[in-house]
């Protein structure tokens, strides 16, 4: 079969597995997959470099797919290449399925990212180009591979294309490959309704190498991906024409194609005949879930091309590792995250310290111990204090990514998913750093990080209303509790899906980082305060790091007024801790009762610990009382009366010097004292 002919067959044949499952399932989205079909063949049959008898070969291509509704797309070409079976695309979007209606990571089914919130999927994938660099930079050819990304009209609309872009245009990311399916049909209506927008002339003016054809024609597409697979210096654009429900006939056998109404439904339901499409594709409307020979006899032959390239490179790799043993070694480090995280003793601190700048002084310490650690901020480093860090590297520039930071610029929804994105690719462990307020910008992806257990770490500094001068629009209120509602989430496998951490000082900075650092399981979040924090009493452990490491529980018992059982515990997390110490003794002064104090770094993470460590931190016949600068429910899950317990903010704040507003806002430890004192009556 010639190979214009088996092109054509072979598309037609993701098109046409595309429309039956979502015929079959009543849902989804056809019209983009079938448009989409002739790109995906091209690349997956010819130019995607892939081990088909070992996924998860660390010098893969990798792929990520932006438009997750495209799903039928990926996974009928995925089953061309046998990743799925019929019988599983045949089950899309039905309970149990392993097909749902948005991609999930799957490595092992060659599914690279959780797509579905537009926009976020190439910029993971452009996160994933980054890491290239940085662990191309440590071992040169051992990490030789492209990443290639595809991308649809919405997630060109979206606003973290301007961000993701820009940096990678900036860095010349030249082993990234994007398509651009620009079928201009969205769900509701034709991109021309919206737009007007020269995206050629956008992605230019960024740095991209930009080409544009037609994305329908596997001769063109062929063509454009050899010549961007040659670009030595820029990331590579390549603008795909492409029709909507590409393949897409009537009852009457009149084309049907570039409809919008066959973006978000059944073939059926749009306006064309599933039956007759079926028959215009090739396939049989009895049995429309099928293989052609000739095609599953053309990608037999291809993936064993495959295997064959693949065991030949693997090959060149043993020989690498055998003349550099111990930049192997090195190397095996970097992908499996192996390094010992340093027990950081000879880090002290003897005064009141700022939790954004212990945290900052803890990061830097674990420079050069935890070597594939790269921090990004997104122009906040020097307020964040994630310059700690970076004043023992240096930021990526065009051709060296030698450093360990990225610069993002004013980009926060965009670092964020950059972050995650070179987790995806593996070697590296990320953490991103911005103030707590913009926290609101990154959530859609820490949501995403969350369902694929992801372990980025975000860092979030000016944790409260104690920003002070800069006013509400910068002091955070809603943000803790918003956030502490994703450690309420498991995740697939049952666990919390996030871990968030907001260190009572300077020493829990330290342990929430080792914590967060060790962490595999899901994306961290560490909150720290822009103004001094006290240190808090020592105890009976034998040093603060001991005491501190008592975080990992996710509570302990910071003080008490006397021996014995308490009669009132007081709990907060944060700065409020050193305000209830604060306020312990003349609260017990006051009443006559035994006062304990309690940081509770992480709720969930200490209620995970059992009913009986609970109960011996904060016993169920004490009187509980709370202290947060954000909304009360932060403690809803361990204080049930939080609403009338839990002394905090219901209102946005204000702009005057953070302790005038302490005192306004009732936060000093006399003032709390009082509070406690009337609610103890």
């Amino acid at each position: 079969m010639e190979q214009k002919a088996i092109d054509l067959k072979a598309a037609d044949n993701v098109r046409l597995l595309a429309a039956a499952m979502v015929e079959k399932a009543k849902s989804g989205h056809p019209g983009g997959a079938m448009g989409g079909a002739d790109f995906v063949h091209v690349l997956y049959s010819e130019f995607l470099k892939f081990d088909p008898n070992d996924p998860e070969w660390d010098n893969r291509d990798r792929f990520f797919l932006d438009p997750g509704h495209m799903s039928p797309m990926l996974y009928s070409i995925l089953t061309l290449i046998n990743k799925f079976s019929l019988e599983d695309i045949k089950n899309f979007r039905q309970w149990g399925s392993v097909t749902p209606g948005h991609p999930e990571r799957d490595i092992k089914r060659g599914i690279e990212n959780t797509s579905g919130p537009l926009g976020v999927g190439h910029a993971l994938g452009i996160g994933a180009a980054i890491a290239q660099e940085f662990l191309a930079a440590r071992f040169g050819k051992r990490v030789q591979h492209k990443t290639y990304v595809y991308i649809s009209d919405g997630g060109i609309q979206e606003e973290i294309s301007q961000g993701a872009g820009r940096i990678a245009g900036f860095l010349g990311l030249k082993n990234l490959i994007m398509f651009y399916d620009s079928n201009k049909i969205q769900l509701s209506t034709s991109c021309t309704d919206v737009s007007e927008e020269n995206t050629y002339d956008k992605y230019k003016s960024w740095g991209w190498n930009v080409v544009k054809i037609n994305g329908n024609d596997a001769a063109a597409i062929r063509q454009a991906l050899k010549n961007a697979q040659n670009e030595k210096t820029r990331p590579t654009l390549i603008i795909g024409d492409t029709k909507m429900g590409k393949g897409i006939v009537t009852e009457n056998n009149e084309n049907f194609e570039g409809k919008c109404s066959t973006h978000g439904q059944p073939v059926s339901k749009s306006g064309g005949s599933f039956e007759m499409t079926v028959k215009h594709l090739g396939g049989n409307p009895e049995n429309p879930f099928e293989i052609f020979p000739e095609v599953k006899e053309y990608y037999a032959q291809k993936l064993a091309e495959k295997a064959e390239a693949a065991k030949a490179e693997k090959a060149e790799e043993a020989k690498w590792a055998a003349e550099n043993p111990e930049l192997a070694k090195k190397y095996q480090q970097y992908l499996n995250n192996d390094f010992e995280i340093p027990a950081l003793n000879d880090l002290t601190f003897d005064k009141a310290t700022a939790t954004r700048g212990s945290l900052g002084k803890t990061l830097a310490a674990m420079y050069g111990k935890v070597e594939n650690l790269v921090v990004a901020s997104a122009d906040l480093s020097n307020s964040d204090k994630t310059d700690e860090f970076l004043k023992k590297t240096k930021a990526f520039v065009p051709g060296d990514f030698s450093g360990s930071f990225l610069q993002a610029g004013v980009s926060e929804l965009t670092m964020a998913a950059l972050c995650v994105g070179m987790m995806l690719h593996g070697g590296v462990k990320t953490v991103c750093g911005t103030f707590f307020v913009f926290s609101d910008y990154e959530k859609p992806v820490l949501r995403v990080a969350a369902l694929m257990k992801t372990p980025a770490i975000f860092l979030y500094t000016h944790d409260s209303f104690r920003v002070g001068e800069d006013g509400p629009t910068h002091e955070p209120i809603e943000q803790e509790a918003q956030i502490r509602l994703m450690e309420q989430v498991d995740n697939h496998d049952g666990k919390m899906s996030t871990l968030v951490l907001r260190p009572a000082d300077a020493y829990e900075s330290i342990e929430a980082y080792k914590m967060a650092i060790a962490n595999t399981e899901c994306p961290t979040v560490m909150i720290g305060s822009r103004q001094n924090i006290d240190i808090l009493p020592q105890g009976k452990c034998a040093s603060q790091l001991d005491r501190a490491a008592q975080i990992k529980k996710g509570g302990y018992i910071v003080s008490q007024t006397k021996e014995g059982n308490p009669d009132v515990v007081l709990v907060a997390n944060g700065s409020e801790v050193a305000t209830l110490q604060g306020a312990a003794a003349t609260i017990a002064e006051k009443t006559g009762k035994n006062v304990r104090v309690v940081s509770v770094i992480s709720p969930r993470l200490f209620e995970n610990q059992g009913e009986a460590y609970v109960e011996s931190v904060i016993p169920s016949k004490a009187r509980v009382l709370g202290m947060t600068a954000g909304l009360p429910s932060v403690f809803a899950t361990i204080i049930p009366g939080f609403k009338k317990d839990v002394f905090g903010l219901t209102h946005f704040g204000a702009s005057a010097p953070a302790g005038v507003l302490d005192e306004k806002f009732g936060f000093k430890p006399e003032l709390f004292a009082q509070w406690a004192v009337e609610k103890l009556k």
